[in-house]
């Protein structure tokens, strides 16, 4: 049978309730227990496809397409597990499904109400992702924090879910904030006591407490919280701030985190083999050399637009001995005037998804430089489309060249809408979304990266190469390196002169673990490391 455990958090949001969910996920798994994650959003869209990355940083795609919250990163990235359109479920898609069922008469004329209509649709979600996977514990973090109008029918389901399956199998951990007042120079445990109070008030009873800190927190500050909060000693667990953020599991792992949750659990722990995770500790510790990649985007300023790309790059640096630093580059400010200034000093420039026209030119003007002065590149999706374009305006002469996206009348749309699509498809959920196979060209550099003819990765994206100029850019140097398996789509492209210039039309940072680094991101900070200490 599946046991569920619910992450809640309290007093404030941004405390890290998805790395806790995360981290104890990978210690589980350690464990040899078989774990799925599954995020739970209050916000009212269906999915967060459309969402302004301003808003919501990243849009994560799973294997299967669903377009899903950042945390899934977080998860698949701690956990190793690819997870599903099962992970991921928003108060606009519980709605939605409930609407089309009363539309359809499912529900034979009764009227529709939160409870049980909307609970039921909510915990029907939550047991699905355990019998789909067959997981011995899948973890359910609840966005938002405890209070929030939004979240209630989600504790509502859970606290159904509890009373339903008993406490040997559901096990519900609050995490929240004690803060420090400098003036007085005392850590606080009252906004803790009123988070896990109004918790209780909902009929939910937290059974371990994660206090999130900056600094250790005092022996008396424990003792108080498990006395008001009722919860016992050793279940009130810090979550101090690491360096660096794979460091988590083994901080949690010292308060024994994972044996008392399979405890209280009623799971006989097994021994915990985190060897392979220590290992990549030690690799992250050792690195010394440093080496500055240029991130080009207009999302620059909100850095959680650019997660998995921001985390792939490190995992990229682990396995070549190096700190990456990013450098970040607002495409809008990259001018013919600017670009050798900005540049200068970076040992590597990496492009990566986005939408809309602006801050295009920019980074087509940074592709150019990174072409002509032969800095390993990564063009991802839109960086790809971004390189194509470059490479047929300053190199092919077509003049004007452009993606149909930005210039409907453009007379060279070197990239166009898939073939079939048109102008009026509607936003979200309609891209090409998920895994595709891929087959790649041997002897090229993307067969240097992955060592092998056949891949898979995951797509986000609704324009793509126009196959009429695909002879017209070939002839003057562009190798197209990677195809669909029936060579109808280009997914990947390459500047054979240089050193590292790859453009992909997938998205190769969904798939970058951090002891295991993307074929992709390796090959290109190994090239920079090379360029910037050669």
């Amino acid at each position: 049978m599946t046991k569920f455990i619910f992450v809640t958090g309290g007093v404030v949001s941004g405390l890290g309730k998805g790395i806790t969910a995360a981290s104890l996920g990978r210690l589980l798994k350690a464990r040899g227990i078989k774990v799925m994650a599954q995020k739970l959003d209050p916000y009212i869209n269906v999915d967060p496809g459309t969402i302004s990355p301003f808003q919501h940083g990243e849009v994560f795609v799973t294997e299967d397409g669903a377009e899903t919250d950042l945390d899934l990163g977080h998860y698949e990235r701690f956990i190793d597990e690819n997870l599903n359109h099962f992970s991921n479920l928003t108060t606009g898609k519980v709605y939605w499904n409930v609407l089309n069922k009363e539309r359809s008469g499912e529900y034979l004329g009764q009227t529709i109400q939160v409870i049980p209509h909307i609970t039921d649709e909510i915990k029907n979600f939550i047991y699905s992702v355990g019998k789909m996977s067959a997981a011995d514990i899948v973890i359910t973090e609840i966005g938002g924090t405890v209070g929030d109008m939004e979240s209630q029918p989600f504790i509502e389901a859970i606290r159904q879910i509890g009373l339903e399956l008993g406490p040997d199998n559901v096990l519900c951990i609050h995490v929240t904030l004690v803060p420090y007042l400098s003036g007085s120079g005392e850590q606080k445990s009252k906004p803790t006591q009123h988070s896990v109070k109004e918790l209780q008030s909902l009929g939910i009873n937290p059974r371990i407490i994660v206090l999130r800190c900056d600094q250790p927190i005092e022996y008396g500050i424990k003792q108080k919280i498990s006395m008001f909060c009722n919860v016992k000693p050793d279940c009130v667990i810090e979550n101090d701030t690491v360096s660096v953020l794979y460091e988590a599991p083994m901080m949690l792992e010292k308060a024994r985190f994972s044996e008392i949750v399979c405890r209280e659990l009623k799971i006989s722990p097994t021994f915990s083999d985190m060897s392979d995770w220590e290992r990549m500790l030690g690799r992250i510790a050792a690195c010394r050399q440093e080496v500055k990649i240029a991130l080009v985007g207009k999302y620059v300023k909100l850095h959680d637009a650019y997660l998995s790309v921001m985390e792939a790059l490190q995992h990229g640096g682990y396995e070549n001995g190096a700190k990456v630093k990013i450098e970040w580059v607002d495409s809008e400010t990259v001018t013919r005037e600017t670009v050798k200034e900005i540049f200068t000093g970076c040992d590597g420039m990496i492009i990566p998804g986005g939408f809309g026209s602006r801050g295009i030119e920019g980074k087509i003007i940074s592709a150019r430089y990174a072409r002509e002065n032969n800095l390993p590149y990564l063009g991802i999706c839109l960086g790809m489309q971004i390189a194509v374009i470059e490479y047929a305006r300053d190199v092919c002469g077509l003049e004007g060249a452009n993606s149909t996206e930005f210039a409907e009348r453009t007379a060279h749309p070197v990239i166009d809408f898939m073939p079939d699509q048109t102008s009026e498809t509607a936003k979200g959920g309609t891209m090409r979304l998920g895994a595709y196979p891929c087959s790649v060209l041997p002897g090229t550099k993307m067969f240097e990266c992955y060592g092998r003819e056949e891949i898979s990765e995951r797509h986000r994206h609704r324009y793509e190469f126009n196959n009429a100029y695909r002879e017209r850019l070939t002839n003057a140097g562009l190798r197209i390196s990677g195809t669909s398996p029936d060579g109808r789509i280009v997914e990947t492209i390459e500047i054979p002169e240089n050193d590292f210039f790859v453009g992909v039309q997938f998205h190769p940072e969904f798939k970058s673990r951090p002891n295991r680094a993307h074929p992709l991101f390796r090959g290109l900070i190994a090239a920079a490391k090379k360029k910037a200490y050669q």
